[in-house]
């Protein structure tokens, strides 16, 4: 498949959740939502399916994801598996974080960056809408203690500034994980939170985490996946009758970040792959007993996104077991909203997998499971990417002793710039 036909695939996937959103709310329900989510601080965890309803939260990730497309292809984006994963991780954080207005000022925080340094948008559009992390700290500065035309003034100051810092800040922290984590910029931005949280908070502004959490859609949620995950899982074999030889490559295939999935094996085998770490993302949530939400179904998007981009069944199952066992050993509950998330999107680490097999991959997922719990907090819910802060975290801390201790697995690849490998 060429990239216009992939484009016109993920179009089709953004349609989708659109008319998915109209069919399950009014027109007036939809308009009043949108309203609520975009005067909404979003800080974590902020379900839009609990303060707008599954309409207009589906159809703000509907726009936010057609934006994204747009920006892409405009910007002659090749459609790569980091394409892919961009656009899973915006669809994904749109119903939980993100929407149509707080990811402007950082979108052009970082195209200045690219004008200033006089390179293509082409360079950094992915870090672009990847750094919209920090879409809450946005909606924070301007919505705090009402809007104001201050407010405004200073969270589109604060929306530019953490544009334009983070592709160089994205770049370098690639390097202290060595590509083990592949929500690096989530990486970056709770980085620069922890910076940014402490000098908001000593001007008088105290951001906090929110908690709205939804319980009553989880059917409409299941039926609606459901449909998604089946259409995946069909198309592959209409495409290439031969897609399993392909995709039994593709699990068998070991790599670290970047590690393009669509570029290697195909969009046949990709596509099911998608449809199979989708179904096992579904499965842990059933299994432990969770519920189907905004939080749950956008983590569930970001899982299926990087499927593209080094997730597969036989790298994410271990870490996804290692937070489990970690999560019915410590006090939270396993289906807790926080534990729940982290059991999904833990699959961050799928890369400690395959470089260092299946038993340090669950040991990882046990480590990050109590981790993400309390990273997060000195950031207080406005990185969206808290996994990936964690994640980082842990690999940091991992790499670099297990392969001092274990020669074999001492690193077999150059550290690259991360902006340019992941084109």
């Amino acid at each position: 498949m060429g990239s216009r036909l992939i484009y016109l695939v993920l179009i089709i996937f953004s349609l989708f959740l659109l008319v998915t959103g109209a069919v399950l709310s009014s027109f007036s329900e939809i308009i009043e939502g949108l309203r609520t989510i975009i005067t909404s601080e979003s800080t974590l965890i902020t379900d839009y399916f609990a303060i707008a309803g599954p309409g207009a939260a589906l159809i703000n990730s509907a726009i936010v994801t057609l934006i994204s497309i747009a920006l892409l292809y405009f910007s002659r984006e090749p459609a790569r598996g980091s394409t892919l994963m961009t656009i899973g991780c915006m669809a994904g954080f749109s119903l939980f974080g993100k929407n149509f207005v707080n990811i402007w000022p950082i979108i052009i925080g970082n195209w200045l960056y690219a004008l200033c340094h006089r390179e293509h948008f082409l360079k950094h559009t992915q870090v672009a809408l990847l750094s919209t992390a920090l879409s809450p700290l946005v909606g924070f500065m301007a919505l705090r203690e009402g809007a104001s035309a201050e407010h405004l003034l200073m969270a589109l100051f604060a929306g530019l500034a953490i544009g334009f810092v983070m592709p160089p800040l994205a770049n370098y922290t690639y390097r202290i994980h060595n590509g083990m984590n592949i929500y690096n910029t989530g990486f970056a931005a709770g980085l620069l939170a922890m910076i940014l949280v402490p000098i908001v908070t000593a001007f008088g502004a105290a951001p906090e985490s929110a908690y709205y959490w939804s319980t009553e859609y989880h059917n409409q949620t299941l039926i609606y996946l459901l449909v998604l995950l089946l259409v995946l899982l069909v198309m592959p074999f209409l495409l290439d009758r031969r897609v399993l030889s392909s995709y039994r490559k593709l699990v068998l295939s070991r790599g670290h970040l970047p590690n393009d999935y669509l570029e290697k094996f195909g969009a046949p085998a990709v596509m099911l792959n998608t449809a199979l770490c989708g179904g096992i993302g579904l499965a842990y949530i059933l299994i432990t007993g969770g519920v189907l939400n905004g939080a749950t179904l956008g983590s569930l998007f970001v899982i299926m996104g990087c499927s593209a981009f080094g997730k597969n069944p036989r790298n994410i199952i271990p870490i996804m077991a290692g937070v489990m066992v970690g999560g019915y050993l410590n006090t939270w509950p396993i289906n807790a909203p926080a534990p729940l998330i982290a059991g999904l999107l833990c699959t961050t680490l799928a890369p400690i997998t395959d470089y260092f097999g299946t038993v340090v991959g669950m040991f990882a997922g046990f480590l990050h499971s109590s981790v993400v719990l309390y990273a997060g907090s000195p950031l207080a819910g406005l990185n969206l990417y808290n996994n990936g802060f964690s994640a980082g975290l842990v690999a940091t801390v991992l790499y670099p002793v297990l392969t001092r201790f274990l020669k074999h697995h001492r690193a077999k690849f150059e550290t690259r710039d991360f902006l340019e490998t992941s084109k």
